[in-house]
């Protein structure tokens, strides 16, 4: 595990596949972002490697451990470990399925202040797990955790590969599977604000990063949603 710049104050490191409901397997993916004053935040953390420990801690103080969903949550605690300073940030609903951690805010349309100007967040409300988006000013980056996801046509094989299929979780770009589609309605306002986003570059946790052209994207994969 290493860490990749992707831009302007925005890193990437790739985590070991992990297996999920149903025994589907999904590559995952962390983003560091830094703060106006050099503090960084860390999304979706994955597994706390030694290498990618350093390597994080040599880019700056890690002010905040943030879970978009209440689905990704597995390493969050290794990651506290390591950074004791670092508070935990969730999306709704993870405070009551993870009790054992030290979550210091339930984040949603709420941010830190030391956030202000610099990260951005809207709450996509749905019946699987809400979702905090993310948008980090400095990099133009959109953060998507669930929401949009594209493996390779061959990352699944079998039963799981022909659901994935039809669930839209595979493809060339990232796209919202019909599962989420359907758990979204009435998240259409939401979903308007991350696409009015001035994004250049859009992430997501499981699947291809977009570097360019992010709004383009986005107006296209959320479309006629909610």
């Amino acid at each position: 595990m290493s860490l990749q710049d992707f831009g302007p104050g925005i890193w990437l490191a790739e985590g070991t596949p992990v297996t999920g409901a149903a025994g589907f397997r999904f590559p995952i993916r962390m983003a560091v972002l830094r703060l106006a004053e050099g503090g960084l935040v860390l999304w979706s953390p994955v597994q706390a490697a030694p290498g990618l420990v350093a390597a994080v801690a040599a880019l700056g103080p890690v002010r905040a451990l943030v879970a978009p969903n209440r689905l990704h949550h597995s390493f969050l605690s290794d990651w506290a470990a390591a950074f004791p300073d670092a508070a935990i940030l969730a999306a709704p609903g993870l405070a009551v399925k993870r009790p054992d951690l030290r979550i210091a805010a339930e984040i949603g349309e709420s941010l830190p202040p030391d956030w202000a100007g610099h990260i951005e967040g809207v709450l996509v409300g749905n019946s699987i797990a809400p979702e905090v988006v993310l948008y980090h000013r400095e990099s133009r980056t959109v953060l998507i955790c669930d929401l949009l996801q594209n493996m390779a046509r061959d990352w699944f094989h079998g039963w799981r590969g022909l659901v994935a299929r039809l669930d839209r979780m595979v493809g060339p770009e990232p796209a919202m599977p019909r599962k989420f589609r359907l758990a979204s309605r009435g998240a259409g306002a939401a979903l308007q604000r991350v696409a009015d986003w001035p994004a250049e570059r859009v992430v997501v946790a499981h699947g291809t990063p977009v570097a360019r052209d992010g709004q383009a994207f986005l107006r296209r994969a959320l479309a006629g949603i909610g």
